[in-house]
């Protein structure tokens, strides 16, 4: 049997992989620090993943083969998944954030934003100043 450990680490790496070079979006303006962080991250990511199929082999669980075959299996269905939600979910999800039960949890389509972090920060930011700035008028 494939070593389950291996496939789950590898599918996890790989996914992550492709989606930190194929689907976040990056600006033309980047710094150097932002730029290296994918990198960073994608280099991590690919050491645990051949340490915990190293250490299935070593701690005697499983064959060089098995451990393999895990890696393999997990690396082809991390790539089928990472195909089936870009090209089937995800020109799906302005539709689904606009059904009534979306709507009633605040399910929302981030997917064109290229930093939510950043994009949150200033609506939220702006949006306090505008609020204060009328209580500011309230109380005169």
């Amino acid at each position: 049997m494939p070593s389950s450990h291996s496939q789950f680490m590898w599918f996890f790496s790989v996914y992550s992989f492709l989606f930190l070079y194929l689907r976040m979006h990056q600006t033309n303006n980047a710094r150097f620090l932002d730029l290296l962080w994918r990198h960073v991250l994608s280099l991590g990511l690919l050491t645990a993943a051949f340490l915990v199929s190293y250490s299935r082999v070593y701690l005697l669980y499983h064959t060089w083969s098995q451990v393999l075959y895990g890696g393999i299996a997990g690396s082809l269905m991390a790539i089928a998944w990472f195909i089936f939600t870009q090209e089937v979910l995800t020109p799906l999800f302005p539709r689904i954030a606009a059904w009534p039960i979306s709507e009633f949890f605040l399910i929302r389509d981030t997917s064109l934003i290229p930093n939510v972090l950043w994009f949150e920060y200033t609506v939220t930011r702006a949006e306090a100043r505008n609020r204060q700035r009328k209580l500011g008028t309230k109380l005169q």
